[in-house]
């Protein structure tokens, strides 16, 4: 599969950076119906300055550049490098997802009637959004570190209709045996304290390069129009206010939340009451054309256990198996 180039999507980049910035770490109990969620260590670490991180991973590049008789401009041009080989290998992966995602989406769009998927947004993390999470989380200032502690550097975006092919979504696309789910987080059936809901899940995709197979983490959030269309406003109306928003607005902001999955319900009422539509869309668990076959490769090594449990995975497998923190509501 060649990653050199994406496939088409709706959108280039994602339209606003997730809310992994705001500090939300509770959830309100909303009618059950990953922009991105932080991978923050379990422990963090006293902040640094960000001049001080800046510095600190110069200085690891610099130690890595070249020999030390060097001239300047030649171990500029090998930080220059290593810095484009460390976001390149990102945006490979997340092609990679891209291409299976896209795949999915036609598959539907040319052998059925309904498809789950209605848009894909995707993008990639720049180098300042990037060391201002190494400032806040408190990870060392280099590349090892940043790639085993920052996992949503490459991150995609679905969006469906209905709740229930948010999951059918996930299910599908964590089942590919190419894809390791390393964590998922379900905050539609436990949202958070400000009413945000949607799927998070984080992946490791094989990058086959030139001389070895790199491992890339990419995030991927799945969630409906009406909880995207909450979510993308949420951000909006906390970077206005820097992050001091009014208590009134934020009581506001959790009561469009709470109409939003009210909303989900009864568009999915409504969809189950019209026999066509429901007829069209195969349960979990069946693609377009029917269960996987057999003879297909199960993804029972990629995870924890090595027990098979069929050809497609079942979201509540997936979390169960998933590695990672898993939280639970809270009042």
């Amino acid at each position: 599969m060649s990653a050199g180039r994406a496939p088409a999507t709706d959108s280039q980049f994602l339209p606003v950076e997730a809310p992994d910035e705001v500090s939300l770490n509770t959830r309100l109990r909303v009618p059950p119906g990953k922009d991105l969620a932080p991978q923050a260590p379990a422990e963090k670490k006293p902040q640094r300055s960000e001049s001080e991180v800046y510095r600190q991973l110069l200085s690891e590049l610099h130690s890595s550049a070249g020999e030390e008789n060097d001239g300047v401009a030649v171990r500029m041009v090998d930080i220059r490098r290593q810095l484009t080989e460390f976001q390149l290998h990102y945006k490979f992966g997340m092609d990679e997802v891209l291409t299976k995602i896209n795949v999915l989406r036609e598959e539907f769009e040319h052998t059925r009637d309904y498809s789950p998927i209605e848009h894909v947004n995707y993008r990639l993390k720049s180098l300042d959004r990037i060391l201002d999470k190494v400032q806040r989380y408190g990870c060392e200032p280099t590349l090892e570190s940043i790639r085993h502690s920052i996992r949503d550097i490459a991150g995609i975006r679905i969006t469906c209709s209905f709740v229930s092919d948010a999951y059918w979504v996930a299910e599908m696309l964590c089942s590919q045996p190419d894809l390791r789910v390393v964590e998922v987080k379900d905050y539609i059936r436990n949202p958070k304290l400000n009413g945000y809901q949607s799927l998070h899940v984080i992946v490791q995709v094989p990058v086959y390069l030139s001389n070895r197979t790199e491992f890339v983490y990419v995030e991927v959030q799945i969630r409906t129009v009406a909880m995207d269309f909450w979510a993308s406003l949420e951000h909006k109306i906390y970077y206005t206010y820097d992050g001091e928003v009014p208590g009134d607005i934020l009581d506001e902001l959790r009561d469009a939340a709470v109409k939003a999955a009210e909303l989900d319900a009864q568009m999915a009422s409504i969809r189950d009451r019209v026999t066509a539509l429901k007829d069209q869309a195969p349960v979990s668990g069946q693609g377009a054309t029917g269960p996987t076959p057999p003879d297909r490769a199960t993804t029972g090594a990629w995870f924890p256990s090595d027990d098979a449990m069929g050809t497609t995975w079942k979201w509540e497998d997936i979390a169960k198996h998933a590695g990672g923190p898993h939280e639970s509501p809270q009042s």
